[in-house]
């Protein structure tokens, strides 16, 4: 095994964890690609199947959002409380999504396809959402949430500034959505952060930082949940050389260090100059998939 093979990917992990961080989007969503796209246009030396990717992608994503967990939580931007309705649905299908992975994992071409048909779904969702431009209630909003029995949450950051909300409603139509992300994360290892961002930020009208942060810890949890079952099933399958331990070994340190650079530049960059550029990404990734399967 060739231990330094892949020393590129330390700078390129950074740069994808930061982006995740940043974004509220699974980092897996962007190391697929690069996995699938990238390396086989680099030679035969880099081989790696699709569902050893997602399962490699969703590992080193465990670790980058653990480090972002870390930014945010000193960061005390993070409400466990909201997290844990959009927990109940996520965790539990994210793991069957990943034993419906261990079934599927010699079909190569189905699973590109899947992903390529994810990607340009999610482009435009991406694309059209907007965030709103005052996030967070007023004095006046407060009182009336209070008058209908919503109850208003406030968390109070590091820097001293205090943001009021409502408690997150879920609901059938949320739980839908979040399972929806949730089976998508297990199967091709994207969909749960970019369901629950938006379900926070949109939806619930969560200050966009308080939602970021949020965001992260319900998609760590979610995702190690997912990767804990895939790669159990890969290494069952194709015994523990089934990890490339020798591409992991320079993405792991990677995510954490990015994981760390992310939550310092929030709100450094506009969140919707991000979201414009993740969704027009995704539907590039997705054109390239497609054209991958279909040639």
């Amino acid at each position: 095994m060739d231990w330094t093979i892949y020393w590129f990917m330390f700078p390129v992990s950074i740069c994808v964890a930061t982006t995740a961080m940043l974004s509220g989007i699974g980092g897996a969503a962007l190391f697929i690609p690069i996995f699938v796209i990238i390396f086989p246009i680099l030679g035969p030396e880099y081989p790696l199947q699709t569902a050893a990717a997602i399962g490699t992608a969703l590992m080193t994503e465990v670790f980058g959002f653990s480090s972002g967990f870390i930014g945010y939580h000193r960061k005390r931007l993070i409400d466990f409380n909201s997290a844990v309705p959009f927990l109940k649905w996520s965790v539990p299908v994210a793991v069957i999504g990943a034993v419906f992975l261990g079934y599927l994992h010699e079909q190569d071409n189905f699973l590109k396809g899947a992903y390529a048909l994810l990607m340009i779904v999610l482009c435009p969702i991406i694309l059209r959402h907007s965030v709103p431009t005052k996030t967070g209630l007023s004095p006046e909003a407060s009182e009336k949430s209070e008058k209908e029995d919503r109850a208003v949450r406030s968390i109070t950051a590091q820097t001293g500034q205090t943001y009021y909300y409502n408690a997150p409603k879920v609901g059938a139509l949320g739980g839908a959505t979040t399972s929806t992300g949730a089976f998508l994360t297990g199967l091709l290892g994207v969909g749960i952060g970019e369901v629950i961002m938006p379900q926070l930020v949109k939806r619930n009208h969560f200050p966009v930082a308080v939602a970021a942060a949020t965001s992260v810890f319900t998609v760590i949890v979610t995702i190690a949940a997912a990767s804990f079952t895939q790669v159990t099933a890969l290494i069952a399958a194709g015994g523990a050389n089934a990890i490339p331990w020798n591409l992991v070994c320079y993405t792991i340190p990677a995510v954490i260090l990015g994981g760390q650079i992310g939550p310092w530049l929030q709100g450094r960059i506009a969140q919707r100059t991000m979201e414009k550029a993740i969704g027009s990404l995704f539907g590039i990734i997705g054109v390239a998939m497609m054209w991958i399967v279909l040639r």
